[in-house]
């Protein structure tokens, strides 16, 4: 592997078509304001680097960033690449990541809008994110112990997995498919309304208007905070181990709660079931949602 380093690079697509190189401490940055750096590239490490330009990994395959920062300046970092991993790295240019798949993230900082559309298995651990239409259109995603912020975050996402997350963020998972969320936080107005196979087990869930016009929704031993006009058109399984402040016109299913401040049911099309029960852990055992 050829080594590059303690070099600063600002010349249009600098190392293009590289393949088989490690480059440390390396800063591409400077008046020459250079895009696409590694663009093309194959089998690249590049560690303690400082990105300040456009574009820098466009079409890359076998691409492993460590402790690296990319600045503001450093748009559309990531574009049509595959089999990337991105540790310790600050990814605070917007539009980060993009039609990429098979992509490792780890212990990294995002500072990013629009990150991660029509991404395709991506994982990521231990990371913090800020952002507005996070992840949309993405699939087949595994998320954990991930503190997120922003809006309209996980539109349009399919197959999915979050353990150990917390998201405040407004309107997440819209028209989201086959998702399930373990042991979470989820503070927003709005949550996934238009869903389809959302699954939550042991989350808490703060906010107004909740899981509205969803099918197939089930919710296992979950608590539910300042949740107002909740499941209204929704198809629901649900055993909430908290009051709900209130219930709206669920469409069918069943759900079970230990107190419902009003249950407001003024369509004649709603057939779903409330039952108040003080019992939760003689109801969570039989639950059909588990």
């Amino acid at each position: 592997m050829r080594i590059i380093e303690n070099q600063t690079f600002d010349m249009e697509r600098a190392l293009y078509g590289s393949s088989n190189i490690l480059v440390r401490n390396c800063v591409f940055d400077g008046p020459a304001d250079g895009e696409s750096a590694f663009k093309e590239g194959t089998n690249m490490n590049v560690e303690h680097c400082f990105f300040n330009l456009r574009y820098p990994f466009w079409h890359d395959r076998g691409l492993v960033i460590t402790d690296s920062e990319m600045t503001e300046s450093c748009r559309a970092a990531l574009w049509y690449s595959g089999q990337v991993e991105i540790t310790d790295t600050k990814m605070h240019g917007i539009k980060a990541l993009r039609e990429c798949e098979d992509v490792m993230i780890k212990n990294c900082h995002i500072i990013s809008p629009e990150f991660g559309w029509s991404v395709r298995k991506i994982r990521m651990e231990h990371t913090t994110a800020v952002s507005e239409y996070f992840m949309m259109r993405s699939e087949d995603l595994v998320f954990k112990g991930v503190n997120f912020k922003g809006k309209y975050s996980f539109q349009y996402i399919k197959n999915a997995y979050f353990e150990n997350c917390v998201f405040d963020t407004k309107d997440a998972f819209w028209h989201g498919e086959n998702i399930t969320v373990r042991n979470s936080v989820i503070k927003g107005e709005y949550l996934a309304w238009y869903s389809d196979g959302l699954t939550l087990i042991n989350c808490r869930i703060i906010g107004t208007q909740p899981l509205c016009y969803c099918k197939n929704l089930k919710l296992t031993s979950c608590e539910m905070i300042r949740t107002d006009l909740a499941f209204e058109k929704s198809e629901v399984e649900a055993v909430i181990t908290t009051k709900v402040d209130s219930i709206k016109n669920p469409l069918s299913g069943r759900i079970v709660a230990p107190d419902v401040g009003e249950v407001l049911m003024d369509d004649e099309k709603a057939k779903g079931e409330v039952v108040i029960s003080a019992e939760m852990e003689d109801v969570c055992r039989m639950c059909s949602c588990a």
